[in-house]
């Protein structure tokens, strides 16, 4: 077989799932609940980030929470200040993509 087959859990409990981490990229699964999220971080590579499903709250360098609802795609650059949250009632799903994949 010449692909590599990789599956997420289709769950609405919390969940961060690293499903590919190599040389090119970071792929990470999210899944958050109300008044759940990452602890407060910089980015340490580009992150690009997919809502699923839910509104994604999230407060990048000095600025004010912003609110993304499902479709939204954000671009955000490597050393930046982020804190990413669920602050609604409905169950909150991401994909994050890191490129190039940060040098450990």
């Amino acid at each position: 077989m010449i692909e590599q087959v990789f599956n997420y859990s289709t769950t609405d409990d919390f969940a961060v799932e690293k499903l590919i981490f190599d040389d090119n990229i970071n792929y990470i699964h999210m899944v958050f609940n109300k008044d759940e999220g990452l602890p407060e971080h910089f980015s340490n590579s580009n992150v690009y980030m997919t809502v699923l499903r839910g509104t994604l709250s999230i407060a990048l360098g000095d600025q004010e929470v912003h609110r993304y609802p499902k479709g939204s795609i954000l671009k955000i650059p490597v050393d930046i200040k982020m804190n990413v949250k669920n602050r609604d009632e409905e169950t909150l799903e991401l994909i994050v993509v890191k490129a190039p994949a940060p040098v450990k």
